[in-house]
């Protein structure tokens, strides 16, 4: 009885569990930012081709939209 105590008491003192959902977390929040930031770069970079393309259609008749 003495020695399962003692197995508790270790299971309930151990963090490594705790840690790794901290890190997980942390994982999960830096993943989503990142993807968020892709995703606006992208959307900066697909309206300023589409401005380049405007203003160059006159002068260049084979610009095209990026699908």
């Amino acid at each position: 009885m003495k020695k399962l105590m003692t197995m508790a008491r270790q299971f309930r003192d151990d963090e490594n569990g705790a840690a790794m959902v901290e890190y997980s977390v942390l994982i999960g929040i830096i993943t989503a930012a990142a993807i968020a930031i892709i995703l606006a770069v992208a959307t900066f970079v697909q309206g300023a081709w589409s401005t380049l393309c405007s203003a160059l259609s006159s002068s260049t008749p084979g610009c095209t939209m990026p699908s």
